[in-house]
């Protein structure tokens, strides 16, 4: 897929996600599938560029091409500054945070709230497209403010005519948050307005459900949020389905067994090992969830306190289950569980 001058090994994107999308996680999708990963929201305030958070997540290192890197923030000379920091940094696509619901964002009108205000929403895309006039500027925001005020149509057209290269959007609006089900009608209303590639996103879960998106939105790409924590193969099942129509087996216990430790190993040296041992957690109740005997398994995770302790407990974990099974067993409800 073209993107943004870039040629994409398809049309699958990750979200971006506070506190998940960070350069392990996104590597580690890319390997599996996805065309594309965005980091979590690097913020405009350059008061915050030299802590420890905002380094880590500007810090690019041995990742795949294409780099892109989502900005946040109301101020658009702050955002056309912190597109010039990051582009500085490694950055090759900068992605605009217009979509974020929730409330710390929000209510400094930056993320989803934006879209109330689309004079200053079109400011902030001005001036952020000629901050950085080599590198292509994209947009991830939501259907509307409200679901009164579905508005992305107009917005996304400001938002060509500013100069974006490609839109994102999630089908439910900011005070949906991510309640209900997304809907794609207004994603197809975007796509109706607009000549520049647009990104469906929100509760695409499995391979048909991605198909079903791509024909009820026309867009030309989907985008994948929570269904890959602890699921990125995801991608490449989905990438085979759309190419064949044809479904891949489920990942045997070894291999998720493997992908989960290399994971945690790629964790503990991006983060260092105390920081790393507590980011790890979410991620391994991730990959579990759902399986059988993991419930018990998680409590008694979050009670280690070593990295040596961490591991040793995963692989008893997935060693008990590959003796008796050598691909994945869920429990009762597990579809609900692993969603």
């Amino acid at each position: 897929m073209e993107f943004a001058g870039f040629r994409l090994r398809n049309n699958l994107f990750v979200a971006p996600m506070a506190g998940v999308t960070d350069r392990p996680f996104r590597q580690l999708c890319k390997k599996l599938g996805a065309g594309l990963a965005v980091s979590e929201m690097v913020t405009s305030n350059s008061l915050l560029y030299g802590s420890a958070k905002t380094l880590r997540r500007a810090n690019h290192s041995g990742e795949v091409a294409p780099i892109s890197v989502q900005i946040a923030g109301a101020d658009p000379a702050m955002m056309a500054d912190a597109a010039r920091y990051n582009v500085e940094r490694g950055a090759q696509i900068i992605d605009i945070n217009m979509g974020c619901p929730a409330k710390k964002v929000c209510n400094v009108y930056a993320g989803s709230a934006l879209m109330q205000d689309e004079s200053l929403a079109t400011r902030i895309l001005e001036a952020v497209v000629r901050a950085v006039p080599d590198t292509p500027v994209t947009l991830k925001m939501r259907t509307g403010w409200n679901r009164d005020h579905r508005n992305a149509p107009q917005l996304a057209r400001a938002a060509a005519e500013a100069g974006i290269r490609a839109l994102a959007i999630h089908g439910r609006t900011r005070a949906d948050q991510y309640t209900g089900d997304a809907e794609y009608e207004t994603i197809a209303a975007v796509k109706a307005a607009v000549r520049i590639p647009v990104i469906a996103n929100g509760d695409i879960t499995t391979p048909q459900k991605a198909r079903a998106v791509l024909a009820a939105s026309g867009a030309d790409g989907i985008m994948i949020g929570r269904a890959a924590q602890g699921r990125p193969w995801i991608f490449r099942e989905i990438e085979h389905f759309l190419a064949t129509g044809q479904e891949l087996p489920p990942p045997r216990v070894g291999e998720i067994h493997r992908v989960c430790r290399e994971h945690l190993e790629d964790l503990y040296e991006f983060y260092g090992r105390d920081t790393g041992l507590k980011v790890a957690r979410k991620h391994i109740s991730w990959y579990t969830k759902g399986l059988t005997g993991s419930a018990a398994f998680r409590f008694a995770m979050v009670q280690l306190t070593s990295v040596e302790e961490q591991i040793g407990a995963v692989d008893r974990f997935f060693d008990r289950m590959a003796e008796n099974h050598d691909t994945i067993q869920y429990a009762p409800q597990a579809l609900e569980l692993a969603a």
